[in-house]
């Protein structure tokens, strides 16, 4: 396997972070990768000292099987075990452990390496007892925390835990390379946002109770369906309500309405609740409406819209929740579904108060309520004014919340630049491109405007891999290529960039191919992957197209 070059970096300087201080934070969101990073940095370490013992460290038994089962992929010749509550073995160099389980008093062998998950909870009582009872075993012990929220929203200091941040990868980083789908983000105000405003805030977050009054009626209810209706009405959808009242009433006015929703929240069973997400994921059900369930952890791909009806007192929880509508969808797991962004529906006053989807590492902790106000920008004379704003200072422009739609503006990321493998552009169009090694390869295609990305080797029927935007489907096609070779194969593509083609390849090629005199032996050894494969290729591409088209015959009608 191979990690991309934005990961590679953040490896690099998480190993060098971590041997200058011993800690250190890595920020990296949802679609960066973080449990391929981790699994890269504990496997550099305990490659470089034979006797080392390594523990990754979660809190939720979903975290640490997923954990240990993208290490194994990353390092598969390093041993593994697990201490929970149900296994209970340090028997391996690299240990996957909960945090709840350990907490109780449970003996530490000695450890090198403690790694921990979701580390904006490394500040919590019970992860200071591990931390501390590992430094105590080992003071050289090297502590590496990984979050992608590293603000908590109690302002606790993440710095009593770790001195320095190695590196963080953006949201607009990701985005703009492919890895995430870009948010539409509409604000509107239903007649709450003034209400919302008094609210206020208890230890842990704004008084639910008070929000669910303003926010459960049956007038805004309506509202909030006539916009979803307008705006979103073919698209998962995920709801995130005050209470279990308000998502109870939520939940039966769209069912009412006639779309059918689901109710998700933490009173219901294990096995409730799952059969329920079920019911949203296979389609029966085209709403989930949840209270604090789905926050955290959870990724449905094909979730195209996010619905806020409730605000959020600390912006990691705003990032958490418009996060489950950001990743791309990978089309071998479902296919025939296209998404390009992800439309947020919000209507109260989170995007207002926070602002950007981004948060700045504050080590030494905050006060509610500190920091800089939000900004925005006025789309008449783009001129930067306070969030608050409902008139533009500098042209006069009305600024309305229903006027306000937030996007991400960046420039594109050049994925075919930044790739470990060379891009070979098949036909000189710009529309259909192709990389190999040694034992992949993937291709990107554009056809009527839409791309698709296909990929497929010497032990993988081609597949699809995903289909929207181009930039999505490279990174796409780059990742089944990182996925499947080894780290040597990246060094194919130098070694025969300039070396001309075999008189065997040329034999081979087709006519169209063959008059390129400029062609070199890996472009001929990728253009032959395209004739080997263009059957399979076209057909995958075809009735992608065609999936698309009677999707899109059906909105219209």
């Amino acid at each position: 396997m191979i990690l991309r070059p934005r990961q590679a970096r953040l490896v690099e300087r998480t190993l060098a972070a971590l041997e200058t201080h011993g800690n250190t934070l890595a920020i990296a969101p949802t679609g960066a990768g973080k449990t391929v990073m981790l699994s890269a940095v504990a496997g550099a370490l305990l490659a470089a000292q034979p006797d080392a013992k390594a523990c990754i460290l979660a809190h939720r038994d979903e975290l640490t099987e997923q954990n240990r089962t993208t290490f194994a992929r990353v390092n598969p010749d390093i041993p593994t075990s697990v201490f929970n509550a149900t296994e209970k073995s340090w028997s391996g160099r690299a240990t996957f452990a909960m945090v709840q389980t350990l907490a109780r008093g449970y003996s530490l062998p000695k450890l090198d390496l403690l790694i921990i998950d979701e580390a904006h909870h490394a500040a919590a009582d019970s992860y200071r007892r591990i931390i501390d009872t590992t430094l105590a075993h080992n003071p050289q012990a090297k502590v590496l925390g990984v979050t992608a929220t590293p603000v908590r929203g109690d302002g606790k200091a993440l710095g009593e835990v770790f001195s320095n941040i190695a590196d963080q990868i953006t949201l607009r980083e990701l985005i703009a390379s492919g890895h995430l789908v870009p948010p539409r983000t509409f604000v509107i105000d239903v007649g709450a946002q003034k209400k919302l405003t008094r609210v206020r805030r208890t230890a842990v977050d704004f008084d639910m109770e008070a929000v669910s009054r303003i926010m459960n009626t049956a007038p805004i209810t309506q509202a909030v369906i006539q916009h979803w209706w307008d705006k979103a009405k073919d698209r998962p959808t995920l709801i995130f309500c005050s209470t279990i009242a308000h998502a109870e009433d939520v939940c039966q006015a769209f069912c009412d309405a006639g779309i059918a929703a689901v109710l998700i929240h933490g009173e219901l069973s294990a096995a409730e609740r799952k059969k329920r997400l079920a019911d949203y994921e296979s389609g029966q059900c085209q709403v989930a409406v949840n209270v604090a369930v789905l926050t955290e952890g959870y990724d449905y791909t094909p979730t195209a819209c996010i619905v806020l009806l409730r605000p959020s007192s600390h912006p990691s929880t705003l990032i958490q929740m418009v996060g489950r509508g950001l990743r791309p969808v990978d089309s071998v797991e479902y296919p025939g579904v296209v998404k390009t962004d992800c439309i947020v529906l919000d209507f109260g006053t989170a995007t207002l108060m926070h602002g950007a989807l981004e948060q700045t590492p504050q080590l030494e902790g905050r006060p509610h309520g500190s920091g800089e106000a939000p900004t925005k920008t006025c789309p008449s004379c783009e001129a930067t004014v306070p969030l608050s704003c409902r008139t533009c200072p500098a042209c006069g422009k009305r600024l309305g919340p229903d006027d306000f739609r937030a996007d991400f503006n960046m420039s594109e990321i050049d994925v075919v630049g930044r790739s470990h493998f060379a891009w070979c552009d098949l036909f000189g169009d710009d529309a259909a491109l192709m990389a190999s090694g040694f034992m992949a390869w993937s291709g990107v295609f554009c056809l009527e405007g839409r791309w698709y990305a296909v990929g497929g080797g010497n032990h993988w029927t081609p597949r699809l891999l995903a289909v929207g935007d181009r930039t999505v489907c490279l990174a796409q096609a780059d990742d089944w290529l990182n996925a499947h070779e080894p780290v040597q194969s990246a060094h194919k593509t130098r070694h025969w960039i300039d070396a001309p083609p075999t008189q065997k390849q040329l034999r081979y090629l087709l006519p169209v191919f063959q008059r390129d005199a400029h062609m070199t032996r890996y472009q001929a050894s990728t253009r032959l992957s395209f004739q080997f494969n263009k059957e399979a290729i076209q057909r995958l591409v075809f009735s992608a197209s065609e999936a698309n088209g009677k999707e899109t015959e059906q909105e219209v009608a």
